[in-house]
């Protein structure tokens, strides 16, 4: 599903390596946490995932094709097999719940039809359905999340990627978060969620990968949080 080879990441203006010689795999349907300090190459590691920037040395994999080998083209349909969450949510305020989860079927093109159809699905599996004529300004911070998520995976995605996705709410919906995404997984797709919420990775017992300084430290398949704060 994800394989990293040997893969360095330099960047010329600091003349250092944001990751080191990093190889690992990720199966299909894992759900797996991504840790480190600031700074550790948590940030490339998702940028060449979806290959915003190219690798230095080393080849990335996703479903057995080397995405170094992706015309400009073909980045967009890369891009299209994965969900993006964001710690600071990126909802267009000036439009509805159900237009914002829409937008991300708009914009590849699919039917009004479809749309229609899937959206209250799709609200519905993160518990939203009630707010689906609301608008950001309206929701809470918890209820945002849920929105970024449902149009996160309109699309079905075979790789969700979650950045910080409880960096801004309280514990208890952190907790609401992180069982929707398990939820998620368990029908299927690959999740990857980068995290400084050590209480969180301790709970789920999932498989934790530790950057620091670049090089990948830990591979600890019974999620054990790699380092010490």
């Amino acid at each position: 599903m994800i394989e990293f080879k040997n893969v360095t990441k330099s960047y010329e203006k600091n003349k250092s390596d944001a990751l080191k010689n990093v190889s690992l795999f990720i199966d299909k349907g894992e759900f797996v946490f991504l840790v480190g300090r600031s700074g550790a190459g948590k940030s490339t590691f998702i940028k060449l995932l979806l290959r915003e920037i190219e690798p230095t040395q080393g080849s990335i994999f996703i479903n057995n094709y080397n995405i170094a080998n992706l015309s400009k083209r073909e980045i967009p349909f890369l891009r299209r097999k994965m969900g993006v969450v964001f710690q600071d949510f990126r909802l267009l305020e000036n439009k509805s719940v159900f237009e914002n989860v829409a937008y991300a079927m708009e914009i590849i093109g699919k039917s009004e039809k479809q749309i229609r159809k899937r959206v209250p699905l799709a609200l519905d599996m993160v518990g939203l359905s009630h707010r689906i004529n609301h608008y950001p300004h309206e929701l809470s911070g918890g209820e945002q999340q849920r929105v970024v998520i449902a149009r996160a995976i309109i699309n079905n995605p075979t790789i969700l990627i979650c950045d910080e996705p409880t960096g801004n709410l309280d514990p208890e919906t952190s907790y609401e978060i992180i069982s929707i995404l398990e939820e998620i997984n368990r029908r299927g797709t690959t999740i990857v969620v980068v995290t400084h919420d050590r209480e969180i990775v301790d709970v789920m017992k999932k498989r934790v990968l530790t950057l620091e300084d670049g090089a990948l430290t830990v591979d600890d398949a019974i999620g054990r949080y790699g380092y010490e704060v």
